[in-house]
């Protein structure tokens, strides 16, 4: 289905970092804490959601063109549904595949551990080769998490793919030639086509949070066999590499090294960007990128708040129910600010309503 290209509405609010309010409290660490021992650096649990779209309703012909539009926007959701069942498919592979890659490296390495622990010869030539084995599982490991990253990317273009079809679907109701058959079928397209659209965001996010923590367990293990390569070398266990760590700089620190304090970090006013979605396909990664990069540059240790707002009433002044909507979108945001490279740990999401909303927002904050 050809995409086009949307016209944007989005507010980016860049602010000038170094005017941002105090609020005198300090800046914890934004990493979890980690235990020294390694047998407790289990590996991470993926989502085990099966996404199954619930099909098309049928409908007759009508004779019209906006019947024919009908017909022709079944199709096509048939189309994209079958899609999501084949990368559904996928992914339930892949996640197979990660979970018995990774309970073979896990088991590899606790075996290494359990040698270490009781006492060895330093250098011992088993050892050195379970190592190097070891180190050949994890990057098995990281191939998987590449088929993550591919299936993912796929996705999305289904998730585009979707957006665009319910954005069209909509734009069918304001046809002139219509009879009320043709409305009736309309609106359950849009009904399903929206479910299909929730589903494949619920997929994306289930998706990302199993490569977030893939990636965060490739890079601990990385670490972690460094260490174990030392303590293969002199024949003693040690626990796990101090750069999984948590590290807090102190704020006498961060003064040394010309860095804010904690005072510098922004708790309210203005977002750092807000984004207005009045339709499903809104362009604000590169404003968001820009502007998460002047924060970074400023305060490394930052955090984000990313917020929800849904409008508290709609056009007819009846109770919204686009907060759910707005958490979605927010969920998107969120899966950006990963993709860019921002830890898990310093992504914070809450939802809110606000009269002044007439659209589903997401506002993004420092913390």
């Amino acid at each position: 289905m050809p995409l086009r290209k949307r016209h944007v509405v989005l507010a980016a609010v860049l602010l000038a970092l170094a005017g941002c309010d105090s609020d005198g409290s300090p800046f914890p660490s934004l990493s979890g804490p980690s235990s020294s021992s390694y047998g407790s650096n289990l590996p991470p649990e993926l989502g085990n959601t099966y996404f199954e779209p619930s099909g098309v309703s049928p409908g007759s012909p009508t004779g019209t063109y906006v019947g024919q539009k009908a017909e022709g926007f079944r199709g096509e959701l048939g189309q994209l549904q079958s899609a999501i069942r084949s990368q559904n498919e996928r992914l339930q592979t892949i996640r197979n595949k990660t979970i018995q890659d990774s309970q073979a490296y896990h088991e590899n390495v606790a075996g290494m551990n359990a040698r270490l622990q009781v006492g060895t010869t330093p250098g011992n030539p088993v050892l050195m080769n379970r190592w190097e084995q070891a180190q050949g599982q994890l990057n098995t490991i990281n191939d998987d998490i590449i088929l993550m990253n591919q299936l993912s990317a796929n996705i999305t273009t289904s998730s585009a793919m979707a957006n665009y079809l319910l954005d069209s679907v909509r734009a069918a109701f304001s046809l002139s030639g219509a009879v009320d058959e043709d409305h009736r079928q309309l609106r359950v397209l849009e009904d399903e086509t929206q479910q299909t659209v929730v589903l494949i965001e619920r997929l994306l996010n289930e998706l990302s949070q199993d490569i977030s923590r893939q990636q965060q367990y490739v890079n601990n293990e990385k670490q972690n066999l460094n260490a174990l390569a030392l303590a293969i070398k002199n024949g003693q266990l040690y626990g796990t590499s101090f750069a999984n760590r948590p590290v807090m700089t102190a704020p006498s620190q961060m003064a040394a090294m010309g860095m804010p304090g904690a005072g510098g970090y922004m708790g309210g006013g203005q977002p750092l960007v807000m984004v207005r979605f009045d339709r499903n396909s809104v362009d604000y990664e590169s404003a968001l990128y820009e502007a998460v990069n002047n924060a970074l540059t400023r305060y490394p240790n930052a955090g984000f708040q990313v917020v929800a707002v849904g409008p508290a009433v709609n056009a007819v002044g009846q109770a919204s129910r686009n907060t759910a909507q707005a958490r979605l979108y927010a969920e998107r945001v969120v899966r950006s600010l990963q993709s860019m490279g921002v830890d898990p740990n310093r992504i914070a999401l809450s939802a809110t309503t606000s009269p002044a909303a007439q659209y589903p927002e997401v506002h993004v904050r420092l913390q």
